[in-house]
């Protein structure tokens, strides 16, 4: 059989190899038809049934056929959809990069990135509520420019009595400043640092590249700690460095919590050398099994630069950050911060402010710690049995460990499967001395709710 058609709403003709075995001759045959573009991204293929009628074969040749080309990515088989080209499979011209990095940029269906909150949760109802509220009752003044650059006293306040209650911080509304995220903040920080002539700040081994990258055009030099199942090694804190970023709570994105020795451990270099230490805390709000670990900055309000958003709680988009600054710096980052550099608007902060005071904050942090736990269950039952799973007590992202070499594998696999994935170690400081760990960072508060389960099954398939 040199030739033969199928139909399926349209004719497909397809050039089975002479000489060898049917199921490897329509393998080879539909392999080539997607490899040249002959078949165009997204074709629906006729049913195992239909097209071993026409073909006059087994219709378990066809779909063995089927099932080796969706393991390999050129075809797709999902419930409903029936079989189709896979979106990826391209006419070839060149190798493929031996790493699929960010795939998210790539248009992929599902993701699974970290660092994002399920957007379609922000609580929009009780928001236009607060607003309403707010724009009721705001002085008129609050539609001016603004004389004070830390931003609304009302948020401030508001801010003051809910970080002692909920994150243990030590402040008051003096002392904190309103800014537009954490990029923002940490961008006020180094400017002040570089003023003080420091040179070099300690990072944590794993963490933002692009965190690392602001520093360093802000002149600073990064030198990056050890990290463990403790935490970041603040043992190794030497007098060379002026100031440390850490992630105390969470670490990101490995997961784990500073332990109270390493915590006084950072605290007494900081009194030692005079060094600063900036705390990340960017989901303290969600812990599942264990209890809540206070902020590290109550151990020292006068060494410890407390920064927080809104961006895991509520949403990035939002553009909400504040800093809980020492007495002795506040002066210095008012004056960077200035008059002229405006954060988010008048309006959106006496919202966030009548939002955290009528107690809608707390019920949209319950509601929404809820929501992340019952996903990290599934994900846990989904794939616990295949890959370890870990840093899952508390935020919104797991680390899944995989067999040592399979990490490239694994993420190229998840792009066959239309599915956004990062790895671990893109988020490794270059001249980290960490062992080699292969793993993925997976944000499982990323999906809505209705591409949670299509996102999860694309995970499980991709996972060996």
């Amino acid at each position: 059989m040199t030739e033969s058609w199928a139909t399926f709403g349209a004719d497909l003709h397809l050039d089975l190899s002479a000489g060898r075995g049917l199921r490897a001759g329509l393998t080879e045959a539909l392999r080539e038809a997607a490899r040249s573009g002959r078949l165009a991204a997204g074709t629906r293929l006729p049913s195992s049934r239909s097209l071993a009628a026409d073909l006059g074969i087994a219709r378990n040749t066809v779909a063995e056929a089927y099932a080796e080309l969706v393991a390999e990515g050129w075809l797709t088989a999902r419930q409903g959809s029936g079989t189709r080209v896979a979106e990826r499979a391209r006419p070839r011209r060149a190798a493929a990069p031996a790493r699929v990095r960010h795939p998210a940029r790539r248009g992929l269906s599902y993701s699974l990135m970290p660092g994002s909150p399920d957007l379609s949760g922000f609580p929009r109802a009780a928001w236009l509520s607060a607003a309403r509220r707010a724009l009721t009752d705001a002085p008129n003044e609050a539609f001016g420019y603004g004389a004070d650059g830390r931003g609304r006293p009302e948020l401030r306040e508001a801010l003051t009595g809910y970080l002692a209650r909920a994150r243990g911080v030590y402040a008051d509304p003096e002392r904190i400043v309103l800014c537009a995220g954490f990029a923002h903040a940490l961008t006020l920080l180094a400017r002040v640092l570089r003023a003080r002539r420091v040179r070099e700040m300690a990072v944590e081994g794993y963490g933002l590249d692009v965190h690392r990258n602001l520093l360093t055009r802000a002149g600073l030099r990064t030198r990056p700690l050890g990290v463990d199942g403790d935490g970041a090694r603040t043992d190794e804190l030497g007098a060379g460095a002026g100031a440390v970023l850490l992630t105390p709570a969470h670490q990101f994105p490995t997961g784990s919590a500073l332990t109270p020795a390493r915590r006084a451990a950072a605290v007494d270099w900081a009194r030692t050398t005079g060094g600063l230490i900036l705390e990340d805390d960017y989901d303290g709000e969600f812990r599942y099994d264990r209890q809540p670990v206070g902020a590290l900055q109550g151990l020292d309000p006068d060494r410890v630069v407390y920064l927080g958003t809104a961006s895991k709680s509520l949403a990035p988009g939002l553009r909400m950050g504040w800093m809980v600054v020492p007495p002795g710096l506040l002066d210095e980052v008012a004056a960077a911060k200035g008059v002229s550099d405006r954060t988010s608007s008048a309006l959106d902060q006496l919202t966030l402010a009548e939002f955290i005071t009528s107690g809608a904050y707390d019920r949209h942090v319950r509601g929404m710690r809820l929501r992340y736990r019952r996903r990290r269950d599934e994900l846990v039952a989904a794939v616990g049995d295949r890959v370890g799973v870990s840093g899952i007590a508390a935020g919104l992202h797991a680390v899944l460990d995989l067999p040592a070499g399979t990490e490239r594998s694994l993420l190229q696999s998840a792009a066959w499967q239309d599915l956004s994935l990062e790895g671990l170690p893109a988020f490794r400081h270059p001249e980290a001395d960490l062992p080699p760990r292969d793993a993925l960072v997976v944000g499982y508060g990323t999906p809505s709710d209705s591409a949670w389960a299509p996102t999860l099954a694309a995970l499980s398939a991709a996972l060996p």
